[in-house]
């Protein structure tokens, strides 16, 4: 007779694949939890909790792994009156941070970011003469090995470099397609950069990262359809958030709003066009008039609101600001945006006459797509491609954290 005792059998071991996808969702969460507190600043873990929709134990554990990555702290909170524990407050560590490198035709400056999104330092080496990709290479790697032993602690960790050039960057390999104002072409200059420091770096448009710092701290906080247009030594550039997210196009080249035509009866521009618009909207014209050199750009404020009507500081302003309309225009028609941050010099032209500009930028849009649509002064100063450029050196810290901690 069979023995009615049924056999034991074996308890079936989680699945592989179930594993990898725990691992995944973890890892997803983890970016989750940090892009919340490096964007929104500090939060309380109830509050991330809340926020995220995941339970407090998952949090708790998120958490904890990001403090033992050495990428958040956690303190108490101050003040608080509530009975019972309190609960403890997330920040992102200022001991995380990237080095900044924004090359002109005037200067390469050097920056440091802390994942808390301070600048805590910037240092502005001036040129005597337009750099080089090789010069503006070797003047970074000087700067950044200064403050590196001098400046910075020993338990500082340095993520990486991102650097904001004024010209096209290939999204891929961070090579300097065209650089017009400085003279490069086709320069690797990221891979030159990252033999020099021995920091992994990364490239992109000026603009393009000065739009990014807006919309996530600057004039477009909680704003998904903006326009960014930068104006520096170096000409007018522009960068677009679309839903949230950086319009890049296929190579990494969109946003070139400075090449929009405003005077078809214009100069010929250094990119074989006529009449765009940094050729008749310049910061160099505007020094020109007030009686300032490049090293006092940021008096431009009090030049321009201080000039007489009929002044030829005046009338210089009226002229930009009526071809800065035109390409504006052509912004508005194409994006629909919510929002047109102005930077640098577009933002002291934009302080100058607020009113004018957007009187001619609405009479010559479309209905429907003028409609809402401000245009708005950059909230970061001259910090907003110091963070733009620090946002790219952070990409993958924040994309995954764990991978990205433990490999630096």
């Amino acid at each position: 007779m069979a023995d009615p005792t049924p056999a034991p059998t074996a308890t079936p071991s989680p699945s592989p694949d179930l594993g990898a996808r725990f691992d995944r969702v973890r890892r997803a969460n983890l970016a989750t939890v940090l892009a919340l507190v490096h964007v929104d600043g500090p939060a309380s873990r109830s509050a991330l909790t809340q926020t995220t929709g995941l339970n407090r134990s998952t949090i708790a554990a998120l958490v904890g792994e990001l403090v033992e990555l050495g990428l958040v702290v956690e303190s108490d909170p101050v003040g608080s009156n509530k009975v019972g524990r309190p609960s403890p407050v997330v920040t992102p560590s200022a001991r995380v941070v990237a080095l900044t490198v924004n090359p002109e035709i005037d200067a390469v400056t050097v920056g440091v970011v802390g994942l808390d999104g301070a600048v805590q330092h910037r240092v502005r080496h001036e040129t005597v003469d337009v750099p080089t990709a090789s010069d503006a290479a070797r003047v970074a790697a000087a700067v950044i090995a200064d403050l590196r032993a001098a400046t910075l602690a020993p338990d500082v960790r340095l993520v990486g470099v991102g650097v904001a050039v004024p010209g096209l960057v290939d999204a891929a390999g961070g090579v300097v397609r065209l650089a017009p104002h400085l003279g490069w072409v086709d320069e690797p200059f990221a891979a030159v950069l990252a033999s020099a420091t021995g920091l992994p770096t990364e490239a992109a448009n000026d603009a393009s990262l000065g739009a990014i710092a807006e919309g996530r701290f600057g004039a477009g906080r909680g704003v998904d359809d903006l326009v960014f247009l930068n104006g520096g030594a170096s000409g007018v550039g522009g960068g677009v958030l679309l839903g949230g997210r950086p319009m890049t196009g296929v190579g990494g080249y969109a946003g070139e709003i400075g090449h929009t035509l405003v005077n078809s009866a214009g100069r010929v521009c250094h990119c074989g066009a006529v009449g765009c618009l940094e050729t008749e909207v310049g910061q160099a014209r505007l020094l020109a008039v007030t009686g300032l050199d490049r090293g006092q750009a940021d008096r431009l404020d009090a030049a321009l609101a201080g000039a007489e009507p009929g002044s030829p500081v005046a009338v210089e302003v009226r002229r930009q600001i009526d071809f800065l309309a035109v390409a504006l225009r052509g912004v508005v028609n194409a994006f629909n945006p919510e929002l047109i941050v102005l930077g640098g010099f577009l933002g002291s032209l934009h302080a100058a006459d607020p009113d004018r500009l957007a009187e001619r930028v609405r009479s010559q849009s479309l209905p429907g797509a003028r409609d809402g649509v401000r245009l708005v002064r950059a909230a970061l100063g001259a910090d907003r491609l110091t963070i733009g450029a620090a946002e790219l050196a952070f990409a993958s810290v924040l994309a995954d954290p764990a991978s990205a901690a433990r490999a630096s």
